[in-house]
């Protein structure tokens, strides 16, 4: 007999079948397993023409199997890299195009998109409305204990043979864990610097550090993620108290000029003075060294006369006499003419007083003229 013309099916078994519910008590009869199983048997043979038999139901099976092999048939777009799992392990990668695994539960198939470059940005939301702050996200500490406010963006994609790693070395959404290991570099990074090379002229390095330490942690975790570039796209002060610290720059910038102009006098200034200081040692070293010279000079002549003195006293202190008398009357505009026993020296009528002072020049002829 056909399992069609069984009562109850091919699972019947006695006046229940092996899902029946048994003796219903008092209430509402629940239909049981074989009921509906009876019932879709019936509409099946309502459905097909004639006596569909064995050779039908074969048919059937065979189709069945058809469509299960076929949806093995996937797509893998070019941005994305097919990563096979046989029974939940990795077996191989499936390369963009028309692909065919094991039908399912054998195998299955995963298309994340490892060729797409992603962009993860942190500090802040991107939305059609606009961009959005996130401040748990920005605020950070700097080493000199200020508090900046950062929003970067991190260029990352799936390394080369990494997409196994990429989806079972680091939990599901990956971009969440980019993303955190983002954030804790530039955190560690800014807790280093000090606020004013982070906010002016130490974006690059920064942004090459952050970078660096990225690759380092997620190769520690075996991410299998490649981080192309950090872009620090704002680093200002918090937004509540950036008039104050663009007061406290205004001072700073006010100290470094007054500095600077002091400095510029001090180097000015100092070596003037240092150059009429060394004027004046030298004047001085050059005034004590005339006066040694003209002391030991004076000594050395004083030594000599005295030596003549002790060898003729009575010749040296008459010459002694008639230098001290030159050196004192060469001054004076009056001749003293002395006369002696024998009477004077000169003609009484000349012009005495005259002989001391110059003849004034004759004129010439073109003089008078």
């Amino acid at each position: 007999m056909p399992w069609s013309n069984q009562p109850g099916g091919p699972w019947s078994s006695g006046p229940r079948g092996p899902w029946g519910s048994g003796p219903q008590q008092q209430g509402p009869r629940q239909p049981d397993l074989e009921e509906i199983l009876r019932r879709g048997q019936d509409k099946l043979r309502n459905f097909l023409p004639g006596n569909f038999g064995g050779r039908g139901m074969a048919m059937i099976g065979l189709a069945a199997v058809c469509l299960w092999a076929a949806s093995g048939i996937y797509r893998v777009q070019p941005y994305e890299i097919g990563v096979v799992l046989r029974f939940g392990k990795f077996v191989g990668e499936a390369q963009p195009g028309l692909n065919y695994h094991l039908p399912y539960p054998i195998e299955t198939v995963l298309t994340p998109p490892a060729r797409r470059v992603n962009k993860t940005n942190v500090g802040m939301r991107v939305s059609s409305s606009g961009e959005r702050d996130e401040p748990e996200e920005s605020l950070m500490l700097t080493g000199d204990e200020n508090i900046v406010d950062i929003n970067f963006s991190v260029l990352w994609k799936v390394k080369p043979n990494g997409v196994a790693d990429y989806l079972f070395n680091i939990p599901s959404p990956q971009e969440s864990t980019v993303k955190a290991v983002a954030e804790s570099a530039m955190r560690e990074v800014i807790g280093r610097s000090y606020i004013q090379p982070v906010i002016t002229g130490e974006r690059k390095n920064i942004e090459g550090e952050v970078q660096g330490l990225m690759q380092r942690t997620l190769d520690s975790y075996g991410a299998g993620v490649q981080v192309q570039q950090v872009n620090l796209q704002r680093a200002d002060y918090p937004a509540q108290v950036i008039d104050a610290f663009r007061d406290v720059q205004a001072a700073r910038s006010d100290l470094e000029r007054l500095q600077n102009e002091a400095q510029t006098y001090a180097n000015r200034v100092v070596p003037e003075a240092r150059g009429r200081a060394a004027k004046i040692t030298q004047g001085a070293e050059a005034y004590r060294s005339q006066v040694v010279a003209n002391a030991k000079g004076e000594s050395s002549r004083f030594l000599q006369v005295y030596d003549q003195y002790k060898r003729a006293p009575d010749v040296t202190r008459q010459r002694m006499y008639l230098d001290t008398m030159e050196r004192i009357l060469a001054g004076t505009d009056k001749t003293i003419i002395d006369t002696g026993k024998q009477g004077p020296g000169v003609v009484p009528y000349l012009p005495l007083n005259q002989l001391g002072k110059s003849a004034p020049p004759k004129q010439t002829e073109g003089d008078k003229r």
